[in-house]
């Protein structure tokens, strides 16, 4: 065993050899967890009494594994198997990640531009929309933003984009702003600097969630504004609840790298797990930029 842990060292140091796992197991372990907790949300939706359990039972599971996971790839990096041609294919799957990302908000923000730019507009009788008005909506005055014809869901109120979207706005720009100034810490060899700018990262990822679920309590309880006040309450709930999902897993994996820099896991020249990171966040800020302006302003 000690020989084959030296061989697979010794080739990893070679930055001719490319450093393959052996035997991991976390793959398929996942991919059991997912289907678990896919199988119990489903049935929760369908009001299975078993799929809440079965839910958050698949969730447990998958964080774990992924806990695991993650463990194993953070030794092999400390352990020094990592050569250049690894941290090129990390860099390279990390764009495509974020890619993939960009190309899921654009799907959210595509049914936005449709439902205000030519749903509602045909369902007021522009265009060739006249016999949908007349006929099925007669009397439907086209007006952003709107629950739709039908009111679904009731009348609603929005929510001032000069108030807490505002005051979110600021802090996610902030946050930016110090994870820049830890990323140059860190290339500088500036450890205390590193770990206060990271730190107030993590706090102001922190403060904008809180700010995040204030304004949901707000919408439901005072406004009427939920995710079945139609169109409007539909997208307006799709678009800020997964940015939500996206800023707080952000701010843990912001706070993993935190405690990695604390144990010294990165050098100057070595440090992409951080880079991936800080790149990752600041697509958070610029979509929350792209959802102020035109879920809030417009």
């Amino acid at each position: 065993m000690a020989q084959a842990h030296d061989t697979t060292a010794h080739h990893a140091s070679d930055p001719n050899v490319y450093f393959v796992p052996h035997g991991s197991r976390w793959p398929v372990f996942a991919s059991v967890a997912l289907f678990v907790a896919m199988l119990g949300f489903a049935s929760w939706l369908n009001d299975a009494s078993w799929g809440r359990a079965t839910f958050l039972v698949g969730v447990a599971a998958l964080a774990f594994i992924l806990f695991k996971w993650f463990a194993d790839v953070i030794l092999e990096s400390v352990s020094g198997y990592y050569n250049k041609q690894v941290d090129v294919s990390f860099r390279m799957g990390m764009v495509w990640f974020i890619f993939s990302e960009v190309m899921f908000f654009a799907a959210f923000f595509g049914a936005l531009f449709y439902a205000r730019q030519y749903a509602l507009p045909w369902l007021g009788g522009a265009g060739d929309g006249v016999a949908t008005n007349y006929l099925l909506w007669d009397g439907y005055s086209a007006a952003w933003p709107t629950a739709g014809p039908g009111e679904v869901g009731g009348t609603f109120q929005t929510i001032p984009a000069w108030g807490l979207p505002l005051l979110n706005t600021l802090i996610l720009l902030t946050s930016g702003v110090t994870v820049t100034i830890a990323h140059h810490a860190l290339k500088a060899g500036h450890r205390t600097q590193l770990l206060v700018s990271l730190g107030l990262t993590v706090l102001l990822g922190c403060l904008f969630l809180f700010f995040q679920v204030e304004e949901y309590v707000h919408a439901y309880r005072d406004l009427n504004l939920t995710l079945g006040s139609g169109i409007y309450g539909s997208t307006f709930f799709m678009l800020t609840g997964f940015h939500g999902l996206h800023v707080t897993l952000g701010t843990l994996m912001l706070a993993i790298i935190w405690l990695r820099c604390a144990r010294g896991h990165f050098t100057k020249e070595n440090h992409f797990a951080f880079e991936a990171v800080a790149w990752y966040w600041h697509f958070v800020d610029v979509v929350w930029l792209g959802l102020f302006l035109f879920v809030y302003v417009l």
